[in-house]
């Protein structure tokens, strides 16, 4: 839910001016997200985020979204430390202007980054047919992203616990795809919960042992191929700030989730580039069915969050979302079959 219109719409309308910015800017892209407003300006960027409330999130009041500025630049300093640069307050001025870091009191606060190019994003590298030639240095951000795994602080927590969490995301998704306004199929659906679930079950001794050799961490939660920068210094930016219990995890689930967003750009082997380096960096080597049943979650999870945005009255173009819904369910059933017990 998204309150506050008219203040946001000031907001966005300033942002938008080159004016607005300390000596000026050539030129303001201003981009619209589904939770935040970004304004890239010559070399950097500014993010600001919408007044939203939904489940697990609440950027209600400038002061939630200040807190949640800061963490997101705490966060993304692990893996993009050049990249993340401040947090910025924007001001209300005595003579009612808004201004950036003003001398009125702030009315609200953006991150501030430096841009990124992009086409040296991964998913533009692959979807442009580069992939092949740039194999070399996107192997290095593989081994960058693997060594930020091998010494991320492990993550006290109980097998049962972890299992449990993943059960209940998967009764979660089974429950909101269901809806009949997403006009999904439910019978498909039970049965790749089911298969989820017997997975779980059935390889229960797999989830403990990899949790009892310390194998959680605080990871990025969000690993997709347009949040991976390849160039002389690699950067992974826009980690899930908003919800840790999202972001402690195995890093087989956050590698199973790359692999399948590769999939989707017909590119599977840049994931198993990403894959192989964590095995050898790490010497940890994850059973490829624990893989198979990350890979069919993520996707089940995708699923459920491209029909979410369904329920925005504002959404642009709501069939992409439809159809991307569908493509991710596809894609979970081509994998829920190929989850069997594991033996370690």
């Amino acid at each position: 839910m998204h309150e506050r219109g008219t203040e946001l719409d000031d907001e966005v309308s300033f942002l938008s001016r080159p004016s607005a910015y300390r000596d000026g800017a050539g030129e303001v892209c201003a981009i619209e997200t589904h939770m935040s407003w970004v304004f890239l300006i010559d070399a950097f960027a500014y993010k600001l985020k919408k007044p939203a409330r939904f489940d697990g999130l609440d950027f209600s009041s400038a002061e939630l979204r200040r807190r949640n500025c800061e963490e997101e630049l705490r966060l993304n300093r692990r893996l993009a430390p050049d990249v993340y640069l401040s947090v910025v307050s924007l001001t209300r001025e005595p003579d009612g202007r808004l201004a950036l870091d003003g001398a009125g009191p702030p009315v609200d606060w953006l991150v501030y980054m430096r841009r990124l190019p992009a086409d040296r994003m991964l998913d533009a590298i692959v979807t442009s047919g580069r992939a092949a030639a740039e194999e070399a240095p996107i192997r290095a951000v593989a081994r960058y992203l693997a060594a930020f795994y091998k010494t991320a602080r492990r993550e006290p927590m109980t097998a049962v616990a972890h299992r449990a969490r993943l059960r209940a995301g998967v009764q979660r998704d089974l429950q909101e795809l269901s809806q009949p306004r997403f006009h999904l199929p439910r019978g498909p659906l039970e049965a790749l919960a089911h298969d989820a679930l017997r997975f779980l079950e059935q390889s229960a001794d797999v989830f403990d042992w990899r949790v009892d050799a310390g194998c959680l961490v605080e990871g990025h939660g969000d690993l997709r191929p347009e949040h991976i920068c390849v160039g002389r210094e690699p950067a992974i930016i826009d980690c899930l700030e908003f919800d840790r219990d999202l972001r402690v995890l195995d890093p087989a689930d956050e590698l199973a989730f790359l692999g399948l967003e590769c999939e989707r750009l017909d590119a599977p082997w840049v994931g198993q580039w990403f894959l192989d380096a964590y095995i050898e960096v790490t010497g940890d080597v994850p059973p490829p069915p624990l893989l198979d049943f990350y890979r069919s979650y993520r996707a089940l999870r995708r699923a459920r969050i491209a029909a979410n945005h369904l329920d925005d009255p504002h959404v642009r173009d709501p069939e992409r979302f439809a159809l991307r819904a569908r493509q991710y369910l596809e894609r979970a059933a081509d994998t829920s079959g190929a989850c069997q017990q594991v033996d370690h």
